[in-house]
């Protein structure tokens, strides 16, 4: 087991300390500007069958099965990242998706859906396990426990910027240059977030563990605490997903067409704040219970959206859950930390977020079926009540 902790630091642990240790602000820019592309491509293929005339339906459909493929894809090459190193997986990796990116256009996704449908896979399995990975590098860089923390809150605060920046980036190549020009960016942007990380010294000489040619052929899932964990923040990603469905819906009963990308950053905005309050201070009692304390109030926090509140209201409603999201993963991470067997940290890590990828597939999904306001909103708050009911049901599990 890992034997990284909660506990109060030994050290100074704020952010300037953090940022200002060697590597840290470099991995950490490296791995946002890298998942830029899980952000923008979306949009970007949205936008390209949409340029050709394409149907809606197509468009969303080849959006959602990127995002599946994404979240299938992070175990897989995280266990390969596990076993081979960093660099021997990332790059490969990245260059695969970009590649595909470049390609897309020139299937004729509105003529070709399937050799789009292809290609687009191609893009979404081979989607590098960044995130995954500059976790599993916070013990080696931040051998503190307190800067282990607040680089995890840290973390967990700035990674709402990728579904901000990304969104908007996406959209802003395609009306300078057109839909082509949004995903070859995409591409450059994946490459060059890569390449600063795999060319820093920590991820190019970060090795596998000695006991990883005994892993079990269940990996982490073997795990009775992180089976909890991850089945519960399979809730939390349809809490997530079923976001953009909510606002868009709230944006044409208001006749608010700029709800529809306010509400989503008014999350992204609650999480980096809330992330950044959690990550200043050291919380007394054990993991397993900030873990519920931050479930009850990211539930708790979709309450005020169900009555379809005013758009303004609408706005300051979403930043409430987002304040809990980022201090809900940051505990999450720490407690994958804690329970993962030897060997076995970056599948581990990637199988978190690959649940709440899932999670957030279901949830839109759910929130486009629902056909009033009231069930629309309803979605969030039954994702987030049932992480809740699970980690408090099991939480005798997750502080084995």
């Amino acid at each position: 087991m890992s034997t990284t902790t909660a506990c109060g630091p030994t050290q100074d642990s704020g952010y300037r300390a953090v940022l200002g240790s060697p590597h840290v602000a470099r991995l950490l820019g490296g791995t946002l500007i890298g998942r830029l592309p899980t952000g923008m491509a979306p949009i970007a293929i949205l936008l390209l069958v949409r340029t050709e005339h394409g149907p809606l339906a197509l468009a969303g459909a080849l959006g959602a099965l990127y995002g599946l493929a994404c979240a299938l894809g992070q175990p897989l090459l995280g266990r390969l990242v596990d076993r081979h190193g960093q660099s021997q997986v990332l790059v490969p990796a990245t260059l695969a998706a970009s590649t595909a990116f470049l390609l897309l256009p020139c299937t004729g996704p509105a003529h070709h859906p399937v050799l789009a449908a292809l290609t687009v896979l191609v893009a979404g399995l081979a989607t590098p396990p960044l995130e995954a990975g500059l976790r599993a590098l916070w013990v080696v860089l931040l051998p503190d426990a307190g800067r282990q923390r607040t680089a995890l809150s840290l973390d967990s605060s700035t990674q709402g910027l990728v579904f901000v920046a990304g969104p908007l980036l996406a959209t802003g190549f395609a009306a300078g240059a057109g839909a082509t020009s949004a995903l070859v960016a995409t591409a450059a942007l994946g490459l060059l977030g890569t390449g600063l990380v795999v060319t820093a010294r920590p991820s190019r000489s970060w090795t596998p563990s000695e006991f990883t040619e005994a892993v079990h052929w269940t990996g982490p899932l073997r795990v009775p605490g992180l089976q909890v964990l991850f089945a519960a923040l399979v809730g939390t990603g349809v809490a997530l997903g079923a976001v953009n469905v909510l606002a868009l819906s709230a944006a044409e009963h208001h006749h608010a067409g700029w709800l529809a990308g306010v509400m989503p950053a008014a999350l992204s905005i609650g999480s980096m704040l809330g992330g950044l309050a959690y990550g200043r201070h050291v919380w007394p009692g054990a993991p397993a219970r900030h873990l519920v304390a931050a479930s009850v109030g990211f539930a708790a926090g979709w309450l005020p959206l169900l009555p379809d509140p005013a758009p303004a209201v609408a706005v300051l409603g979403a930043v409430l859950p987002g304040t809990f999201l980022a201090p809900l993963l940051t505990v999450a991470f720490l407690t994958v930390d804690r329970l993962v067997p030897e060997g076995e940290s970056t599948e581990a890590f990637a199988w978190l977020i690959a649940c709440i990828g899932v999670g957030q597939a279901a949830g839109t999904a759910l929130a486009s079926l629902a056909s009033v306001p009231l069930l629309v909103a309803a979605v969030p708050l039954a994702g987030a009540a049932f992480a809740l009911w699970l980690l408090h049901r099991f939480n005798d599990r997750l502080s084995a």
